[in-house]
């Protein structure tokens, strides 16, 4: 039976909150061993975010699965010392503190690879490690500001709004994850040499804006806020129904948009030679909205859901968390888990994604209590007992 993909690489997790330990979940989900730095006082802050149970964040347990908590006190010299240890037999050192932060600790790129040349180095930062805006402080919300997909949520009559997610943080670290998998990929076909990943939190925002650049190079195109449709894309939006659901249609394609307008008895639309391509319906694309939600609106959403799919149109309500925990589809592709908690009490948790058929990620443990580890990896690094004992008695772990 083979093992999880990443088995024996080491990661490095310097990072707190959401880019770098959202990079570090995923690549504990298979196999890397990722042990996670934290401060001795209080951990990491996500530990407290959002609902707690017993002192705990329920967020920590989805992020801070399968990894190793150590504490250090980065901003002691015997705490930098820890992590310089580490890195020495470390695959992937990961960190999303402010540019210039791990230099001024001695913990930079370069001090760490001049013992370990392999070593790769995920920066995941507000703005990058260059340009004029590197030493601004960032967050999610700025990246997602400034890489345009604010601009274009929303309505056209109200302020931008934001997802209720912190999705500008998540992108960065899964552009974070391709980086470090590219660079190992390098690092093991080339000669074996590391190298620094660098993540601005917006350019992996500005990354999903789709041909926003090249139409307004061209064309002088500024996209803007359309509501819950979907810019020249026709048609695809969100419709009302009799009962008071919101579903979503989508028949942009060509042959989809006929089988829908069969399936709501408009086979004129369907002939209509003005309609027969993309370009033609985002011409008519209020027209258009307003038949369908007509019919959306004549019917309960599980009639609309059940004709739409005999059609194979593409079609499906708009879920809440507590539509996700009873879905068929979700429970049949294994993405609501149980972990079983401290205290004994079972606690649903996202599934692993991706999917691989022969060496699948997994969770073998919920996250670490703070510092659960720190004996077992500096013991493994060499430090005595009683090394351990000081380090704790000065408050470095």
């Amino acid at each position: 039976m083979p093992g999880k993909p990443l088995e024996g690489l080491i990661v490095i997790e310097l990072g707190q909150l959401i880019a770098g330990p959202f990079a570090g979940k995923t690549l504990a989900e298979f196999g890397a061993e990722v042990i996670k730095i934290e401060p001795p006082q209080g951990g990491d802050p996500l530990r407290q975010w959002r609902k707690v149970h017993e002192g705990t964040s329920l967020w920590w347990y989805v992020q801070a699965r399968n990894k190793k908590s150590v504490t250090a006190d980065l901003r002691m010299p015997e705490g930098q010392e820890i992590v310089r240890r580490l890195a020495r037999d470390a695959d992937v050192v990961i960190e999303n503190f402010r540019p210039g932060t791990l230099e001024k600790w001695g913990l930079g790129y370069e001090q760490l690879a001049a013992a370990n040349r392999g070593l790769i180095m995920l920066r995941l930062s507000g703005f990058g490690q260059t340009g004029p805006y590197r030493d601004l402080p960032g967050f999610g919300a700025i990246a997602e500001s400034m890489g345009g997909m604010r601009y274009v949520t929303g309505f056209p009559d109200r302020p931008p709004v934001r997802l209720n997610l912190s999705i500008g943080d998540s992108l960065a670290a899964l552009h974070g994850v391709i980086g470090v998998l590219t660079a190992l990929r390098h690092r093991d076909a080339n000669g074996g040499a590391g190298q620094v990943v660098d993540v601005g939190l917006y350019e992996a925002v500005f990354n999903m804006m789709e041909s926003t650049l090249p139409e307004y190079d061209m064309y002088g195109i500024v996209r803007e806020r359309t509501g819950s449709n979907l810019t020249g894309i026709v048609p695809s939006n969100t419709y009302l129904t009799r009962d008071g659901k919101h579903v979503v249609i989508g028949a942009n394609a060509d042959s989809i948009f006929k089988r829908l307008m069969g399936a709501i008895g408009r086979a004129d639309l369907a002939a209509d030679p003005g309609l027969a391509d993309n370009a033609g319906r985002a011409k008519r694309a209020d027209e258009l909205d307003g038949v369908i939600g007509a019919w959306t609106a004549a019917h309960d959403a599980d009639h609309v859901l059940k004709a739409l799919a005999e059609a194979q149109v593409p079609s499906g309500k708009i879920y809440s968390i507590a539509d996700i925990v009873r879905d068929p589809q979700y429970l049949a592709r294994g993405m609501i888990r149980e972990v079983t908690l401290p205290g004994g009490e079972r606690l649903k948790v996202p599934g692993v994604v991706p999917m691989l058929s022969a060496t699948p990620g997994d969770i073998d443990w919920e996250g670490p209590a703070l510092g659960a580890h720190t004996e077992e990896i500096l013991g493994r690094l060499g430090y005595s007992a009683a090394e351990i004992e000081a380090l704790r008695a000065r408050k470095v772990i």
